[in-house]
């Protein structure tokens, strides 16, 4: 594992008695990366000042945090912890804001120059991955950096170099402890999934698989920092009183007018921008280039509006609360379609066909509403909408107005690619209305 200290070497500019925070869980990964901070720390004396978060969602989870206190006092390393609850369900995204949130608070308290996460090669293609297969701009596409300036603190992750199994052969010949977390091997977790079904088949391809995610991340990087550049100084050229000039705008480029759209909406979404998608982007770009003068479209939380030459923005007070009626086509508010189509080559819970002998016509689409409920395909009885956003694993962001396909007595008849209803026929049945989620 000398990468590992050679990177700490080449990206830190430790002094003694500096403090430096890792984020550490006892898991193997943040294991192997702290007694690797206590080598360095064998040459320079710094500080190192353990930070634990307890998600209090595991029974467990009290036994991993005394572990990881009496590990920190055993080898003089300052030991903070929080301990967390949650007023909704827990997500991923959820704990992963809520727990920088407390390191960001820990370096400040200590006035550490760096933050240490256990991020590893085989974290980096999974990340990688699972953004090609749902979506993402060019900088999200790279994964995550190994370097991450945070204004008065950097984020370090020198483990990016090496792979899980590099970090458990390393805690085996040094005899280093560590506690294992269940749920990571729980395959409801996408990320789970990615891990022990496709990762293994890349390694067989190659054994280095992770190096070349690495390059591949780098070189993303590199370009999006271009890309960056050349929309900063293109940027105050199109603004025009919080708007946009579409006149200025569109003698662009198009992959630069739609890196300032991108930039323009960050400005009022910040942290949240992660709601905007390719969809919510293509729609933006296609009124942009409308011969139409006026028009109104709906984002995540916001109503854009282009006037003439003009595109603005303002907040959407009922977003969540739509109801449309399904004719051929129905453009969401989170940038999604629900399509009428002759033939699907779509599978799962993305596409249903309907038997409209069974249903009263037309049919509308509208946002989910407290009490729904739904007849499940294969499934005696009805089940709440509720509960299959819960059991789905569906986070509290995504379900603010989660669209569902109602006949005109209000019966939901799909759960867009979650559920099929009761209603919904086999492929080689009869059926006259075949609808897809895009």
């Amino acid at each position: 594992m000398e990468e590992v200290l050679d990177f700490i070497s080449k990206n830190t500019d430790l002094n003694p008695n500096d403090y430096v925070v890792i984020g550490l869980s006892g898991g193997p990964d943040s294991m192997a990366l702290l007694n690797m901070l206590m080598t360095y720390r064998e040459s320079i004396p710094f500080n190192i000042v353990c930070a634990h978060v307890h998600h209090n969602i595991r029974k467990e989870s009290d036994s991993e945090a005394k572990f990881v206190e009496e590990y920190c006092l055993n080898n003089n390393i300052i030991f903070e912890m929080t301990k967390f609850s949650y007023e909704d369900k827990f997500t991923e995204s959820l704990g992963h804001k809520m727990r920088y949130e407390y390191f960001d608070n820990i370096v400040k308290k200590y006035s550490a120059k760096y933050l240490f996460t256990a991020h590893h090669g085989d974290d980096l293609v999974e990340t990688i991955l699972m953004r090609l297969v749902r979506g993402s701009s060019l900088s999200g596409y790279a994964g995550f950096d190994s370097v991450v300036n945070k204004g008065s603190y950097s984020i370090i992750r020198p483990l990016i170099t090496v792979t899980k199994d590099k970090i458990l052969e390393y805690l085996e010949s040094n005899n280093i402890p560590y506690v294992v977390d269940q749920s990571n091997f729980d395959t409801t977790y996408t990320r789970n999934r990615y891990r022990k079904y496709i990762l293994p088949k890349l390694k067989d391809e190659n054994p280095l698989v992770h190096q070349k995610f690495l390059e591949f991340s780098n070189l993303l990087n590199e370009y999006d920092k271009f890309v960056n550049d050349e929309v900063d100084n293109k940027y105050l050229e199109v603004i025009h009183n919080n708007g946009i000039n579409l006149d200025r705008l569109k003698s662009n480029n198009i992959f630069i007018v739609k890196n300032i759209i991108y930039k323009w909406l960050k400005e009022f979404y910040k942290d949240s921008i992660v709601l905007i998608n390719k969809k919510h982007i293509d729609n933006i770009i296609s009124i942009i280039y409308s011969d139409k003068p006026n028009i109104t479209i709906n984002i995540p939380n916001y109503e854009l509006i282009k006037e003439y030459n003009i595109l603005s923005i303002k907040i959407s007070k009922n977003i969540e609360d739509y109801n449309y009626k399904l004719d051929d086509e129905v453009i969401l508010p989170n940038g999604n379609k629900i399509i009428k189509v002759d033939n699907s080559v779509l599978t799962s819970n993305y596409v249903t066909h309907i038997d409209s002998s069974k249903i009263l016509l037309p049919l509308y689409v509208r946002n989910v509403k407290p009490g729904d409920i739904m007849s499940i395909k294969n499934m005696k009885g009805h089940k709440k909408i509720k509960d299959i956003f819960i059991n789905e694993k569906i986070n509290m962001t995504d379900r603010i107005g989660y669209p569902v396909v109602v006949d005109s007595n209000d019966e939901i008849i799909w759960l867009p690619g979650i559920k099929k209803s009761s209603f919904d026929g086999k492929k080689e049945g009869k059926y006259d209305i075949i609808l897809e989620y895009h």
